[in-house]
C-alpha cells in the first residue's frame, strides 16, 4: 500500500481526518442530532432535524454511487454481517436516546464539547467508553448475545433495497439511489432550509464523510496486506476501543476507530478555537453529574445492543440502508423524546 505506514496505522488517518471534520461540523455547523430533537419537539423548528436528514441523503447517495462502481461491497460491512434482532434495536435504541437525553448530548456530541474544554462531557466520555465495553466484551456481554440470538430474524436480506428489488424490476442499487433522492427532496423541500448555506454546507460535510469512510477502509480492506474491517464512523464502542488503545498499547493498536476520536476531538478543539468558544467548564452540581453519569451508562449499553450511535446507526448504518437503521432512528427520537419531556415537564399533565 502505502510505503512506511501499516494498514492498521493508514485506517487510523482516514478515520482522523473524517473525524476532524465531524468535529468542525459539530462546532462550527452545530451539527448535533439532541439538539436537533430539542428544537423540533420544543421550538417548532426543524432546520437542524433537516440538517440530519439532509446528512443522510447525501452520505446514502455517495454510498450507493461506490457500490454501483465497485468500490465498496455491503456485505463487507457490519451492518449486513452482524444478526438483524428489531428487539436489540428497538430497547438499545430507546435506551440510547433516553441516555441521551439525561446526558445532555449524544456520544459524538460529547467529544464535541470535551474538545471545547467541557470537562463534564469528558466525564461523560469515559463513563460511556467503559460502559459500552462492559456490554460489549465485559460481563454483560453474554446476556446481549443471549438476547440477540434469540430474538434475531433468520432472512438473508440485510437492506430495503435489497427487500424492495424482489419486488421492484430494478436492481438494489438503482433504488438505493432513487430513496436517496427522495431523502434529499425532503430534506430540502423548505425555502427556508435551502437559504441556511451553513446548514446545507455542514450537512454535507458530514454527509461525504461518511461515505469516505466506508470508501477508505474497504480500498484498505482490498488492498492491504492483512484483515481490515470495512464500516464508517460511529461514536460509542469506539471510544471505549480508544480507552483501551490509551492504556494498553505500546506502539500498536492504531485502528480506525481509535484515530477517529482523535479526530473529533481534534476538529471540535479547532472549531472551538475558531469561534472563539473554547473555555474550561466543570460541573457545579453534584445531581447534574450523576444524571449525565447515568445518561452515559444507558448510551454505551444501548448503542452497543443497538449496533450503533445517533451517528453509527442514524447516517452510517442509514447511508447502506439498513434493516435496523430506521428502526433505531426512531427508536432513538422515541427515547430522546421521553427523556426530554421528564426532565422539562416531570410528566405532569393539565386536568
Amino acid at each position: 500500500m502505502i510505503e512506511g505506514i501499516s494498514d492498521a496505522g493508514l485506517s487510523a488517518l482516514i478515520g482522523l481526518c473524517g473525524g476532524i471534520a465531524l468535529g468542525l461540523a459539530a462546532r462550527l455547523g452545530r451539527f448535533c442530532t439532541l439538539g436537533a430533537i430539542e428544537d423540533y419537539l420544543y421550538q417548532g423548528n426543524d432546520q437542524r432535524m433537516r440538517m440530519w436528514l439532509l446528512a443522510i441523503g447525501v452520505a446514502s447517495a455517495a454510498t450507493f454511487l461506490l457500490i454501483a462502481t465497485g468500490h465498496l461491497t455491503p456485505g463487507d460491512t457490519v451492518y449486513f454481517q452482524a444478526p438483524f434482532s428489531p428487539l436489540a434495536s428497538i430497547i438499545g435504541g430507546l435506551l440510547f436516546g433516553y441516555g441521551m437525553s439525561l446526558a445532555g448530548t449524544c456520544g459524538f456530541g460529547a467529544l464535541a464539547r470535551t474538545g471545547g474544554g467541557d470537562l463534564r462531557a469528558f466525564v461523560i466520555v469515559l463513563v460511556m467508553g467503559i460502559s459500552s465495553y462492559i456490554m460489549l466484551s465485559g460481563p454483560l456481554g453474554a446476556l446481549r448475545v443471549g438476547l440477540i440470538e434469540a430474538t434475531a430474524l433468520e432472512t438473508s436480506l440485510r437492506s430495503y433495497p435489497d427487500a424492495l428489488a424482489r419486488v421492484i424490476p430494478l436492481p438494489s442499487t438503482a433504488i438505493g439511489l432513487v430513496l436517496s433522492g427522495g431523502l434529499l427532496i425532503w430534506a430540502l423541500w423548505p425555502r427556508a432550509f435551502r437559504a441556511n448555506r451553513s446548514a446545507l454546507a455542514w450537512g454535507g460535510v458530514v454527509g461525504l464523510t461518511i461515505a469516505a469512510g466506508w470508501a477508505g477502509t474497504q480500498w484498505i480492506a482490498r488492498e492491504g496486506f492483512g484483515y481490515q474491517d470495512v464500516h464508517s464512523f460511529t461514536f460509542t464502542a469506539p471510544i471505549g476501543e480508544s480507552l483501551l488503545f490509551l492504556m494498553t498499547s505500546s506502539g500498536g493498536g492504531l485502528s480506525f476507530a481509535v484515530g477517529s476520536i482523535a479526530g473529533v476531538l481534534a476538529g471540535a478543539f479547532g472549531g472551538s478555537l475558531i469561534k472563539g468558544h473554547f473555555r474550561w467548564e466543570a460541573c457545579e452540581d453534584p445531581r447534574e453529574l450523576k444524571r449525565q453519569c447515568l445518561g452515559a451508562i444507558c448510551m454505551g449499553f444501548g448503542a452497543v445492543l443497538a449496533l450503533g450511535c445517533t451517528i453509527g446507526q442514524g447516517i452510517s448504518a442509514f447511508s447502506l440502508f439498513a434493516l435496523s437503521a430506521p428502526i433505531t432512528f426512531l427508536a432513538i427520537f422515541a427515547g430522546a423524546a421521553l427523556g426530554l419531556r421528564q426532565l422539562i415537564t416531570g410528566f405532569v399533565t393539565s386536568s
